[in-house]
């Protein structure tokens, strides 16, 4: 038995196809589980009772089990899922103002080997599949609802993994993300972050995505130094990359930069980042540095996280200081899989 989550649309249609009944169950399907929340086959009251049968026993819509749900003293909640083969995948959703913005992995572990991020310390250990990455939006709407009754505005891709070392299995999770049957975000409200798998990246549409970029230094020397994925995908490629993708009207690409104490926080980095970005169509956020016992690095100064922000502004880049979310419960940015190490 598959899980449903796995299924894109046309996937469904010929799943379904293959046992010789109607294709168009499978839209059927996505209204009533994706729209409507019924995950039960014998409340799908226009569907027949033989059929509710037969999808009963190709499709499970079990979801994710949650192992542990911890919540931040700021409202952010953190899932702990427990994966078949006893790994462990980790989601957070964080409330601000108008928004519930879910973050969420592709990956177990990561392969990237940033020197800043924890869940880089633990090495890789696998893929997740559609149905996991689909299934970790799934379980928190439900939670939600169940809870707070509120409901999930932003997804980005931003926890632990790369997406774009997963991109088969992050295409296919996006489709289904945005599919109006589906779980029906606009392209707007979804960001894929990337350390700057230039390959990958060339792959997403337009409106697949917004695209978000973890830059982190504007030369090459100090960024190969923290990021060793720049010595295959240089900062020249990645701009090359950025001034040839064709963006939607009014859309930007994201840049993200890990504010690290004395290594790349100073006016100096300021300078050369604008420099580097200058008739770029872009944002800018600065995201201060979240401290780890395993990592060597420090928070930075909050008046040089400041100067650097105002730098930018000045010179009429939108910089945005990224507050940083659900850090008492090891929820912050490069901090996903911390209590697993």
């Amino acid at each position: 038995m598959e899980s449903f989550f796995g299924f894109t649309l046309p996937g469904l249609e010929k799943a379904i196809g293959a046992t010789g009944k109607e294709k168009y169950r499978a839209r059927q399907l996505y209204r009533w589980i994706y729209n409507q929340g019924v995950f039960d086959f014998d409340g799908m009251s226009n569907i027949p009772k033989g059929l509710r049968a037969i999808f009963k026993d190709m499709f499970s819509t079990d979801l994710l089990p949650i192992k542990e749900a911890l919540t931040s003293k700021d409202g952010s909640k953190k899932f702990a899922f427990s994966a078949e083969d006893g790994h462990i995948i980790e989601s957070i959703v964080m409330p601000e103002k108008d928004r519930n913005t879910l973050c969420i992995s592709t990956q177990i572990g990561c392969r990237m080997g940033c020197r800043f991020c924890v869940t880089g310390r633990m090495g890789f250990k696998r893929n997740l599949t559609v149905h996991e990455i689909v299934g970790q939006v799934v379980a928190v709407k439900e939670d939600l609802k169940k809870g707070s009754g509120e409901r999930i505005t932003n997804i980005v891709l931003m926890g632990m993994g790369e997406p774009m070392d997963n991109l088969d299995n992050v295409m296919a999770a996006l489709d289904i993300i945005r599919n109006p049957l589906g779980l029906d975000f606009s392209y707007r409200r979804i960001t894929v972050s990337s350390v700057g798998l230039v390959e990958g990246l060339k792959t997403l549409e337009p409106k697949s995505a917004v695209i978000a970029i973890s830059l982190n230094a504007a030369d090459d020397g100090k960024r190969t130094s923290i990021m060793p994925i720049n010595r295959l995908y240089s900062i020249g490629k990645i701009m090359q990359f950025v001034k040839g993708f064709k963006l939607p009207n009014r859309a930007r690409i994201t840049f993200e930069y890990v504010l690290l104490r004395g290594f790349n926080d100073s006016l100096d980095d300021a300078k050369r980042l604008a420099e580097l970005l200058t008739g770029v169509k872009c944002k800018i956020n600065l995201i201060p540095y979240n401290e780890s016992p395993y990592i060597e690095f420090k928070t930075p100064e909050p008046a040089s996280v400041e100067r650097f922000q105002s730098y930018l502004l000045d010179r009429h880049f939108t910089t945005i200081i990224r507050d940083s979310r659900g850090r008492d419960i090891c929820g912050g940015c490069g901090q996903l899989g911390m209590r697993y190490l």
